[in-house]
């Protein structure tokens, strides 16, 4: 009895190779996206703590010349969806310990993304939770977004640079199963 090989079409393989051949650049990769959008929201909190800007005008960089991105939503949406993409896309390339935190960044940045999304259809209908005057998500109702935000970037950062670390140092069984160059050279 023969059988069909299976047809992997460019997307699996692009999956593939983004978890093999090219998982250290794509993890560096993803890594300046993220360390990028911190910086927007530790400008924009020095702008309220340090330079005493009121919050609407405290936009981090690219709200500056930008204001629509922060006013609308999408920049903000835009970042949660690539952010839950790279988690989701590159968690191929994790085992063991390193595939673990890998995931907990994921499933916390799945809830992060719900929450951004949530607030992008209040700000293109207009029509805002419990009827305030601001798009507002569900943890806003307890901690102020720019605070949340810092919240939100940091539970999902740590897990993923422990991830991160751990895969670069991986256990012998974990290196075992690593189909990439990631990990560092163990001294003789």
């Amino acid at each position: 009895m023969t059988t069909t090989p299976v047809r992997h079409g460019r997307w699996s393989e692009a999956i593939t190779a983004l978890n093999t051949r090219w998982h250290r650049l794509a993890l560096y990769g993803f890594l300046f996206v993220v360390v990028a959008h911190w910086a927007e929201h530790i400008a924009q909190a020095i702008q309220i703590y340090a330079l005493g800007w009121p919050v609407p005008q405290a936009r981090g960089v690219l709200g500056l010349p930008f204001p629509w991105l922060v006013s609308s939503g999408w920049m903000h949406y835009g970042y949660a969806v690539v952010m839950l993409f790279g988690l989701v896309v590159l968690r191929h390339g994790f085992h063991g310990r390193s595939g673990r935190w890998w995931r907990i960044a994921m499933w916390i940045q799945v809830w992060h993304h719900f929450e951004h999304l949530l607030l992008l259809l209040q700000a293109l209908t207009g029509s805002n939770i419990l009827g305030k005057p601001a798009p507002t998500s569900i943890i806003q109702l307890l901690i102020p977004r720019v605070e949340l935000h810092l919240v939100y970037n940091a539970i999902v950062f740590v897990p993923m640079v422990v991830a991160m670390v751990l895969h670069m140092r991986p256990k012998p069984a974990e290196r075992a199963l690593m189909s990439c160059s990631c990990a560092l050279a163990t001294a003789r």
